[in-house]
């Protein structure tokens, strides 16, 4: 079979009938079993979120919270609607943000991701994310044998010996980040060891720079990559098209405009916001803090899911000026005071010696626009700053809110 499931090739339009017909009945879940949605929704009628609208105005959970959340409730924040005792694993990631593990196959969903890259049942996996602390490496396991492929853990590090082993048990794919795939080859190369067997790779963690795809290509290894989350496990996957990545089935994408809970128009790049229909850990909204862009039409190779360019940065933008910090949340609440601004990005330089805040603006310029922007950039902010104006679309399209143009050596 060429595709993981039936799910992969469905019509659009039936796809997004599907998921926001069990969208209710997710969002009441929440409410019901999470203290913390219980709270956050506490006046949201669950059935009437039933289109991207009513979505969209739902409150954003973005990532940065959950380690103020879960130091107010331990261990989770609140979040989770399966107790500890009936949870799988529990893992931290830096921060620390502690991640629950259901039980079941795949729990993470990862395994849609290992299949497009082309593993099979009887494949042996070499698998190089680590297996203590942070999930990557259960993520990628369970996603494996949930295939009918066996699995090496090899974990991090131990270089020779992971060269060694490939040598002798001839693993078919490896799994891992790209940068450590690049050490393997080399120290095989270093210590003349056979490491061919190696055909097919999925890699995450990290981004991948072509002149690494460029030695997997002269080995003939064909890597792709995959995007997930510690919170979230896989959001989306590369395929053998390589034109952007496929969001997974059971998961709701919006992409919004850092600081805010908005939806910007295709094509525009903005923050990844998911929303996941997993019973044990039902995040609605997450704000993964990445920055990417929604791809127009369908992939080649015939998955018809949304696809999105693949990381583009951090959306988190928040600068310190004159000992105040400036977040684009507040960038966000100076342009809707003005409804004549279409978009906004605040600029912050010292080509004077200090300090100097410019908010560039596409919309027709006047002084009395100006003076009140400025007025409210003050308000705001509580901090002076400059007004320049921009045609429409001359701002450029990458995400930014806060440019951080300071230069420090």
């Amino acid at each position: 079979m060429k595709y993981f499931d039936s799910l992969e090739t469905r019509d659009p339009e039936q796809r997004e009938r599907d998921l926001f017909a069990a969208l209710p009945k997710q969002v009441a879940h929440a409410r019901a079993n999470a203290p913390a949605f219980a709270e956050l929704y506490k006046d949201i009628d669950p059935a009437a979120v039933t289109s991207r609208a009513a979505l969209a105005r739902l409150p954003v959970i973005r990532k940065h919270e959950l380690n103020e959340r879960q130091k107010a409730l331990p261990p989770f924040g609140g979040l989770t609607a399966t107790p500890l005792a009936q949870l799988g694993r529990v893992f931290s990631s830096p921060g620390p943000i502690y991640d629950p593990e259901g039980s079941g196959d795949d729990w993470w969903r990862f395994a849609r991701s290992l299949y497009a890259a082309g593993f099979r049942a009887g494949d042996l996996v070499h698998n190089t994310f680590s297996y203590h602390f942070t999930p990557a490496g259960f993520m990628t396991d369970g996603a494996a044998r949930k295939i009918g492929c066996a699995v090496f853990p090899a974990g991090v590090g131990q270089t020779e010996m992971q060269v060694q082993a490939i040598a002798e048990l001839r693993p078919a794919g490896y799994i891992g980040t790209p940068s450590f795939l690049k050490i393997i080859l080399e120290k095989a190369d270093e210590l003349k060891t056979d490491v061919s067997s190696l055909r097919k790779a999925v890699v995450s963690g990290e981004a991948f720079f072509p002149n690494q795809k460029a030695l997997c290509a002269e080995r003939g290894i064909a890597a792709l990559q995959a995007y997930g989350t510690a919170d979230l496990g896989l959001v989306a996957y590369e395929t053998e098209a390589r034109e952007g990545l496929v969001l997974e089935e059971s998961l709701i994408l919006e992409i919004v405009r850092p600081g805010t809970g908005d939806p910007v128009a295709d094509g525009e790049v903005g923050e990844v916001v998911v929303t996941s229909f997993n019973p044990d850990y039902p995040l609605i909204r997450f704000g993964t803090g990445d920055l990417s862009a929604v791809l127009p039409g369908i992939s080649p190779c015939g998955r018809s899911n949304v696809r999105i360019k693949g990381w583009m940065g951090r959306a988190d933008q928040t600068a310190k000026v004159k000992g105040m910090f400036v977040h684009p949340s507040q960038v966000a609440e100076v342009v809707k005071r003005h409804p004549e601004v279409g978009k906004a990005r605040l600029v912050v330089d010292n080509e004077t010696g200090q300090d100097r805040m410019t908010l560039r603006c596409e919309a027709v310029a006047t002084e009395t626009l100006a003076r009140a922007i400025a007025d409210s950039v003050r308000d705001v902010t509580k901090l002076r700053g400059e007004v320049a104006f921009a045609g429409a679309g001359e701002l450029p399209n990458d995400g930014k809110v806060i440019d951080d143009a300071r230069k420090y050596d």
